[in-house]
């Protein structure tokens, strides 16, 4: 029932209207409940048993098994039969006139062979499809001694390149993946790997510069790879420039409907970066062209980003001292469903922040309730340091809420759980912000003694503010507005001001 409810939710609702008349003319007889199936899974949450009876008035059914299955590869078959007049179009196309050509080759008719070839070639290089270009310049260098009008050496000079652009395309797809292990181990495993000087070591070891020229996709993979870098070492100003700098790039290419996905993936790497440099009005005007790339093609890929795109838009609005604005627009997601966990996970723990901010603990204790789940399971789906900031907001809402079993309970695990491996990964500071949050609850009128401002100051002293990670000030500015009694959420407005 997952699986199918899955690919339901992510047709939109005119390839849902088009899944029924598919249905409707597959349909050989009237009494045939496959579209009252859908339509229920479409529109409703039930469960199996609830859809059972009210489609057979019994909480069991082979019949409605059997009916499961036959839906199920309907969508399949659906998916399948829209893609190739959708995604594989220009493939397709591509591929007739080379198969074509070589017909009017061997009836050696080579003057429309390679009119019919050169069409080819233009519309795989303009989609980027280096593997279908390549058998594209093997038919022509084939019969160029039959077609004297062809320029052989130039002829080879293009297949040569175009067989480097493929290979390069190639050998970033395997340091892409292989730098998704690695982030895996790191983020997901909580394993202590020095991922920049892993990343160093995997491009060198596939001769790929970070300035070199790209395909889209290409293009799209190396952002992946420094966001990805970014995102451990929480160091996004490092990649700003480059970020930016790819991007025009990028934009200087014909835009095809092939590029779209990966376009929509750049743009929203670049709205992070600079929402994470503290350049929200920047931020928020990619977001712009986020979502205006996500109408694009119908809508195609509105689905997959929309979660990205909510939430990366109120984070900005909150620290734009929007947060009324912020809260309206993820509150009422944070109950839905969808395939993106790790995102919807995002929007969860940025709703209790916001709510937690507000001084709004009761609505932020509702939110801490829907993390039902283990440690390990919310570890391989969000990540070891989501987990770790899910954690430390729940022992700041226990402070907050004066709940004494719960704040000493949680705090006893988080440090047998992750001391060791905070340690190792150089975050002793989080251990130390939790000694000082122990200290405060312990006795609160110590926080706004002159020792322990001074204390706090030199132990999260740090290079300057600028380059500090946001969510790392955002934690801190608890303890500083526990010195100044004053606003929390001014308090880090403030302090991300300074």
């Amino acid at each position: 029932m997952t699986g199918l409810k899955s690919i339901i939710n992510t047709l939109s609702t005119e390839d849902q209207q088009k899944f029924i008349n598919y249905l409707q003319q597959k349909n050989k007889r009237y009494d045939t409940k496959n579209v009252q199936l859908f339509k229920l899974l479409a529109t409703s949450n039930n469960d199996s048993k609830t859809i059972c009876k009210q489609l057979y008035k019994t909480e069991k059914s082979n019949a409605y098994h059997a009916l499961r299955k036959r839906l199920f590869q309907s969508l399949i078959d659906f998916t399948a039969n829209k893609n190739l007049e959708d995604e594989n179009s220009i493939d397709m196309q591509i591929v007739k006139y080379i198969l074509a050509s070589r017909t009017f080759l061997l009836q050696k008719n080579y003057e429309i062979a390679y009119k019919i070839l050169n069409k080819a070639e233009r519309l795989a290089d303009e989609h980027l499809l280096f593997a279908i270009r390549n058998e594209i310049y093997h038919t022509k260098i084939q019969y160029t001694s039959n077609y004297p009008k062809i320029n052989l050496e130039a002829l080879i000079v293009k297949q040569k390149e175009n067989q480097e652009k493929h290979r390069l395309e190639d050998e970033l797809n395997v340091v892409y993946a292989k730098l998704k292990s690695i982030l895996n181990n790191i983020n997901h495993q909580g394993h202590v790997i020095d991922f920049e000087a892993e990343l160093e070591r995997i491009l060198k070891e596939h001769h790929i510069k970070l300035d070199t020229s790209l395909s889209f996709k290409s293009l799209y993979q190396i952002l992946a790879i420094a966001n990805i870098s970014a995102s451990i070492t929480t160091k996004y100003y490092k990649i700003e420039r480059f970020v930016l700098k790819s991007y025009d790039l990028l934009k200087q290419k014909k835009q095809t409907d092939k590029q779209l996905f990966y376009q929509i993936e750049i743009v929203y790497i670049i709205a992070n970066t600079l929402f994470r440099n503290r350049k929200f009005e920047s931020s928020l005007l990619y977001i712009k062209e986020l979502e205006q790339l996500m109408h694009l093609k119908k809508g195609k890929y509105y689905k997959n980003f929309i979660l990205k795109k909510t939430l990366i838009e109120a984070l900005n609005l909150n620290y734009s001292d929007k947060q009324n604005e912020a809260i309206a627009l993820i509150e009422n997601l944070t109950d839905q469903k969808h395939d993106d966990i790790e995102t919807l996970l995002g929007l969860r723990l940025s709703c209790f922040m916001f709510y937690f901010q507000n001084a709004d603990f009761i609505k932020a204790k509702s939110i801490l309730a829907k993390f039902y789940h283990t440690d390990n399971w919310y570890t391989e789906r969000g990540g070891i340091d989501w987990i770790i900031k899910k954690n430390l907001s729940e022992l700041l809402l226990y402070i907050e809420l004066q709940e004494d079993d719960l704040f000493y309970s949680r705090l006893k695990s988080f440090r047998k759980r992750y001391t060791n491996y905070l340690k190792e990964k150089g975050q002793t500071r989080i251990l130390q912000f939790l000694k000082f949050a122990e200290q405060y609850y312990i006795s609160p009128q110590t926080a706004v003694t002159h020792d322990f401002k001074k204390t706090l100051e030199t132990t999260f002293e740090w290079v300057t503010v600028y380059k500090e990670d946001i969510f790392v000030i955002s934690f801190y500015a608890w303890l500083k507005n526990k010195t100044e009694r004053g606003n929390l959420y001014k308090t880090t407005l403030q302090l991300l001001n300074v």
